[in-house]
């Protein structure tokens, strides 16, 4: 059948846009989540809506599940592709279509770069103001999928506060536009975040924020993790909202140094890294505060230009790559808790990392309790993979347990699907899987993402057994 759909898709693309080769499919495999690997039976690289709608058409007509996959450096497994289906691949959609700078908006394509953005409008005195840690690479259509965030969502919110309007592929190959402003049920919120189960964005209206008066970016070393927590709940407590707080801890620092070699101070336990913008009158005073707030670190570094601030930036921003040049391998986490639950969740990670010999090196959005820790082992050793799943999975069920969420940003993928179960309870997942059903009744836009096990929409049974209660009562259709 692949022989056949391929033909189709040859029909839409030129020959050199539909990939089949082996070799050239397993560059494809995954996202930057590698744990999780699959070879895709056939990939396309559209340029144009109008060719994706076709292309989705044509796997409705084939009944052939389909992905789609931006830059690929998401870290859930959410572009994770299918072996028996088509990976839609939006990378060459790079044109910035429109720049309304009276309107303070941009409308691009989904391939387009996080960072393209800015750099396309900083000379004018604006800017796009989610930052994911890989903004230099990742896109404006995965950004949309997985609603990132990144270090400076703390004040300036996450993806879902910056899109004003999506035009989308459905999973049936309508073209359509979502716009915040349409009366109704906020469609477009329910889009943004979806993982690419309901559709494909291929025209993302985004705002564009003024660049702030006053930028100030404080980084300070503590002797231990605690006192770096201590420093952060303080911070909050008094009031003031940083445009960002990260903390990284010393195997973290270790890694970055090795890697780019950031210059944090020497014996820190703990590296705290704080962003003040907005009036200069106004950083100036919460600089102020935080000086008497950090009294306990034994460094303090203060920059205001923009070389400096990336100087200090450096090491947080290459944390996650840089944690390769200490580990073979590694799994990168992403939970949620409450900010005063911090010191607790950290300490009770340091002892899973003890129980089970797996390091933990632990970077995160300290602001707003979001934690990336990263769980090392060595992909030679037998067991070690096993073992870092386990503490992976544990460090999730901490998270739960304080009252925060399995993902802060990164999204559900394949990686976290297994936990829903955890956080919501069966209406909860029913009620979230009608929604999608009523996008992709034939459940091909991205299956086996997001929910633990197929639950509607004619998808192969699961742990279910039985007629699903919605079905029997009325409220739901099984296709």
């Amino acid at each position: 059948m692949l022989d056949t759909l391929t033909a189709a898709l040859r029909s839409v693309l030129p020959a050199d846009e539909v990939i089949t080769d082996p070799v050239r499919l397993r560059t494809y495999e995954c996202d930057g989540l590698t744990y999780h690997r699959a070879t895709p039976g056939v990939v396309v690289l559209p340029e144009t809506a109008e060719q994706i709608a076709r292309i989705v058409r044509i796997c409705n007509d084939f009944g052939v599940p389909f992905v789609a996959r931006g830059s690929g450096t998401g870290l859930s497994g959410g572009a994770l592709p299918r072996e028996d289906g088509v990976l839609i691949v939006t990378s060459k959609m790079r044109r910035i279509l429109e720049i309304d700078l009276p309107n303070r908006r941009a409308v691009v394509e989904p391939g387009v770069t996080n960072l393209a953005i800015t750099e396309a409008v900083l000379h004018e005195g604006y800017y796009y103001a989610p930052d994911p840690s890989s903004q230099q690479i990742c896109s404006i259509g995965g950004n949309v999928a997985e609603n990132s965030g990144g270090a400076h969502c703390l004040k300036h919110g996450f993806t879902v506060n910056h899109v004003e309007a999506c035009e989308i592929v459905t999973p049936d190959g309508d073209l359509v536009t979502l716009d915040a402003l349409d009366p109704g049920y906020d469609l477009l919120g329910a889009f943004i975040g979806s993982e690419g189960t309901l559709g494909i964005a291929t025209r993302i209206t985004v705002r564009l924020s003024r660049v702030p008066e006053t930028v100030t970016t404080v980084l300070a070393a503590f002797e231990s993790l605690e006192e770096g927590g201590e420093a952060v709940s303080a911070i909050i407590g008094a009031g003031i909202v940083p445009a960002a707080i990260e903390m990284m801890d010393a195997l973290s620092i270790e890694a970055a140094e090795a890697a780019v070699a950031c210059c944090y101070p020497e014996g820190a336990g703990a590296v705290l890294i704080v962003e003040l913008d907005g009036p200069g009158a106004e950083v100036a005073r919460q600089f102020a505060q935080l000086q008497e707030i950090c009294s306990k670190a034994f460094e303090l570094r203060v920059a205001d230009d923009p070389a400096e601030r990336a100087a200090i930036w450096k090491g947080r921003k290459s944390a996650f790559a840089a944690v390769g040049r200490i580990s073979p391998a590694y799994i990168v986490q992403d939970g949620v808790v409450p900010r005063t639950s911090l010191p607790r969740v950290l300490a009770a990670i340091d002892g899973l990392s003890r129980q089970h010999g797996i390091r933990v090196a632990n970077v995160f959005h300290a602001g707003d309790g979001n934690l990336h820790p990263l769980v090392l082992f060595d992909d030679a050793e037998p067991g070690a993979g096993e073992r870092a799943e386990m503490v992976s999975g544990a460090i999730l069920d901490l998270c739960i347990e304080h009252g925060g969420s399995i993902t802060g940003e990164h999204g559900v993928g394949v990686d976290k699907a297994r936990y829903m179960p955890k956080m919501f309870s069966d209406d909860d997942l029913d009620t979230m899987q009608l929604l999608r059903c009523a996008f992709d009744p034939k459940g091909l836009s991205n299956p086996g993402k997001v929910f633990p096990t197929p639950r509607l929409c004619g998808e192969v049974p699961g742990v279910r057994k039985g007629v699903h209660p919605l079905v029997e009562s009325g409220k739901a259709e099984q296709f």
